[in-house]
């Protein structure tokens, strides 16, 4: 059992780590993108969408030449000693990467669908932006940024082609479940892959099975509440 322990526990830590990452990012960028009506909105919109529709491989490939030795990113970091590539922060900004469009999609289709006449009345009645956004925007808009935290989390969990390509396959550091999953297909340890792969289907299973229960309960309170 101890065999299993590792994966699982450099899993649990990028989960946890790069969702609190993703669901602030992906928040702050939603409600940015809203507000703005510039010329490059539709322009920054794909950008934020651009690593979902990418191959993984792609993605790991860019976050290596930007995190590499040779990398812009990589050679600022190496003025204080510190090394993205092969680290267990690689396997962190590689599932932020891949699972903050998820979150962005999510929190931005919630923040279009709050009603503009409450958040004008809050300005009326002398709140900040911030005020209206965190008393009014962001409760109403809660069931979706629940939901789509969910989905990020999901997602991190099973990313598998920016983690190898950025973090590598380091037992104990980088291994995250899917990376250990590949490479114990590639050994023949099928008992391991299959143990591993039950993990994240039931993970992900649940996950879903909670964005079900989430949406039926908010909508429920919402038709009391009305």
């Amino acid at each position: 059992m101890s065999d299993y322990l590792p994966p699982i526990w450099v899993s649990l830590r990028t989960v946890l780590t790069a969702t609190s990452i993703t669901f602030i990012l992906g928040i702050l960028a939603a409600r940015w993108l809203v507000r703005y009506s510039g010329r490059l909105k539709d322009i920054l919109d794909g950008l934020f969408i651009l690593p979902m529709v990418l191959p993984p491989t792609v993605v790991g490939y860019a976050l290596l030449m930007f995190f590499g030795v040779h990398g812009p990113a990589g050679q600022f970091l190496a003025n204080f000693g510190f090394k993205m590539v092969f680290s267990w922060w690689g396997t962190v900004v590689a599932a932020v990467i891949m699972s903050f469009p998820l979150m962005y999609m999510t929190a931005r289709g919630a923040f279009e669908q709050v009603e503009p006449n409450l958040q004008d009345a809050a300005r009326t009645l002398g709140a900040s932006e911030w005020r209206v956004f965190w008393t009014v925007t962001l409760p109403m808009a809660w069931p979706g940024v629940v939901a789509g935290t969910v989905l990020a989390l999901a997602r991190t969990l099973g990313e598998f082609g920016a983690t190898l390509m950025l973090a590598g396959n380091i037992p104990g550091r980088t291994t995250t479940i899917p990376v250990a999953i590949y490479f114990a297909i590639q050994s023949g340890d099928n008992h391991r892959a299959g143990v591993l792969t039950m993990v994240v289907l039931a993970f992900s299973l649940t996950s879903l099975i909670f964005i079900g229960f989430w949406k039926r309960r908010s909508k429920r309170k919402g038709m009391l509440g009305n």
